[in-house]
């Protein structure tokens, strides 16, 4: 028998983390797991994600790792890399609060900036990831 995934708990916290922050709204125009046509830039999603098993003889686990974007139209990177800046100071490191699982850690993982290829090619894009180490009493 195996636990119930925390993916969906994680999305939730993550997502109230980041709604939740007035600076980060502030820069962002809102955050989404399905971003709607009418989106305007820029703005953060909820992106695929990974999990493994982390399981001990006592506890299930898993290490989760969300991908986080931002998309922007202004010419260059500095509106994504302060964006991604703020996330990193909301989720690095931080208490989540996910109902029925203990968060062992949160550390920023990764991130890259890319522009899209596809014409006109003025849209700016920030990739980000974060491990979350997440544990469960069996």
């Amino acid at each position: 028998m195996s636990a119930q995934s925390p993916l969906l708990p994680i999305q939730t916290a993550m997502y109230a983390a980041m709604t939740d922050d007035a600076t980060l709204m502030g820069l962002a125009t809102g955050v989404y797991d399905y971003v709607p046509e009418t989106a305007a830039y820029p703005y953060i999603v909820i992106g695929e994600a990974t999990e493994v098993p982390r399981n001990s003889q006592d506890r299930y686990g898993w290490e989760t790792v969300p991908t986080l974007h931002v998309w922007d139209k202004y010419r260059g990177y500095a509106r994504v890399l302060r964006i991604g800046s703020r996330i990193g100071e909301i989720l690095d490191h931080a208490p989540l609060v996910l109902p029925g699982y203990d968060v062992v850690a949160i550390r920023f993982e990764f991130s890259q900036t890319l522009t899209d290829p596809e014409p006109p090619g003025d849209v700016r894009h920030l990739v980000l990831r974060h491990r979350i180490v997440t544990e469960k009493p069996i």
